[in-house]
């Protein structure tokens, strides 16, 4: 097991080559991620509808 003050020390060498996105970096990926959900949301729905009216459908063929 490592030195504790060894193993801050390391952690600290660590965090200091981690790169932050910039503010604006960060702005464009959440608005592209919001963007993709906005998408994926009106696909699955449109999916959902068309098959809920195919199985209304077959459903009502049956009587």
């Amino acid at each position: 097991m490592a030195n504790p003050l060894q193993f801050l020390s390391q952690v600290r060498a660590e965090a200091a080559k981690v790169t932050w996105p910039s503010r604006r970096e960060t702005l464009v990926t959440t608005g592209l991620v919001l963007l993709m959900v906005v998408v994926a949301s009106i696909f699955f729905v449109s999916v959902d509808q068309l098959l809920r009216l195919i199985v209304t459908f077959l459903l009502s063929l049956a009587h």
